[in-house]
């Protein structure tokens, strides 16, 4: 297959908004590549990277991911909640990084990857890119047996490890992408993905006050939407969780944290508002989503990085955040978290969070 890859402009700033790059490799691991077979391009593509389809094959891949970033939450709440362990590992990088990318440095002995042997996740992109000139992110699957990235196409990748990764999913695993509703999945994603997934960011990193009032106004319109919405229903979309919770969840998980303060966000907490505060404690409170949480992690990530936002790098103590563990009361709105399916089991104890980040791990 032909390895090559155009160039593009990183994150950049147009009048100060923030303008996030949204190219990603777009290779896809699903089912209709038989097992044991070598990639094999999309129909209609020459074969570039970007353009592959790659077999779903236990044991050939390793999610590359931190507890810190939001993106990567998603596909660690969508492995735990189909039951994927099993079919693929998941390496954590630490909480911070320097320009070269996520590192493993404090996570692993001597700072290295122990399935891939690396020290950074910039070493797997530029096994398959040398050279790689858009960001090292994560997620991302890396298959094992070269130490190449497959893909990082973080909302690709949860869809597929729904739709593409049946045969390896666990009994009672819900189904978060029906047919009948990702439509409407997606449309509720046309406001939840730029004003308030990105929103948050779109605030955070502005260059003007015109360019944050406007990420500003946006945000909170979208999230009064979001709020009348789940006023009379439990889930965004139908009656159990999907895709669209998970969606939602990692930005609404960090705002009180992060985003509140560091990205000025602050019109309100969002345990200042009950229907958004109560729908998050439902959230946190069920298996696969507040058992991948590392607040601690998550504040090391936005307060020491983002130098440009807090030259201190002072992390701060708070907030309090054990009321995510308080009565929701969200079960007087009808439906049920799994649908037809069943809750995950424990956390393995190679994938929890460490004790004392997380109100469900005390210390």
């Amino acid at each position: 297959m032909t390895e090559d890859w155009a160039g593009a402009a990183q994150n950049a700033s147009t009048d100060g908004e923030f303008v996030r790059d949204a190219s990603y490799i777009g290779d896809r691991i699903v089912a209709s590549v038989p097992d044991g077979s070598a990639p094999r391009p999309m129909p209609g593509t020459d074969g570039r990277v970007g353009e592959m389809l790659w077999p779903a094959e236990p044991g050939r891949y390793r999610l590359m991911a931190a507890r810190a970033c939001p993106w990567a939450n998603r596909a660690i709440i969508v492995r735990r909640l189909m039951g994927l362990e099993d079919a693929f590992s998941l390496s954590l990088a630490a909480p911070t990084h320097d320009v070269r990318s996520w590192n493993y440095a404090g996570v692993y002995p001597n700072g290295v990857d122990p399935v891939l042997g690396i020290p950074r996740l910039q070493d797997a992109y530029f096994a398959r890119v040398p050279d790689y000139p858009r960001g090292i992110t994560v997620p991302a699957m890396v298959e094992v047996s070269s130490g190449k990235v497959v893909t990082n196409d973080y909302d690709q990748m949860t869809i597929d490890f729904i739709r593409e990764w049946g045969a390896y999913q666990r009994a009672g695993a819900p189904d978060l992408y029906p047919d009948e509703l990702a439509d409407e999945i997606e449309d509720v994603n046309k406001l939840v993905y730029p004003s308030i997934n990105n929103g948050v960011y779109r605030c955070g990193f502005a260059g003007s006050q015109e360019a944050y009032d406007k990420a500003y106004d946006e945000l909170w319109k979208a999230l009064d939407v979001i709020t009348e919405r789940l006023e009379t229903r439990r889930y965004l979309v139908g009656d159990h969780i999907t895709l669209a919770d998970v969606r939602l969840f990692t930005t609404l998980v960090r705002f009180d944290a992060v985003y509140h303060g560091h990205f000025k966000c602050n019109r309100s907490k969002l345990s200042e508002i009950p229907v958004l505060w109560a729908y998050l404690r439902d959230l946190y409170q069920t298996p696969g989503f507040g058992d991948t949480i590392d607040f601690v992690q998550i504040k090391q990530h936005y307060y020491i990085v983002h130098a440009e936002i807090n030259p201190t790098g002072i992390v701060p103590r708070g907030p309090e955040l054990s009321g995510l563990l308080t009565a929701h009361g969200r079960e007087e709105l009808g439906g049920t978290p799994f649908g037809d399916g069943t809750p995950p089991g424990p956390v393995p104890e190679d994938d929890r969070p460490i004790a004392g980040h997380n109100p469900l791990f005390p210390g």
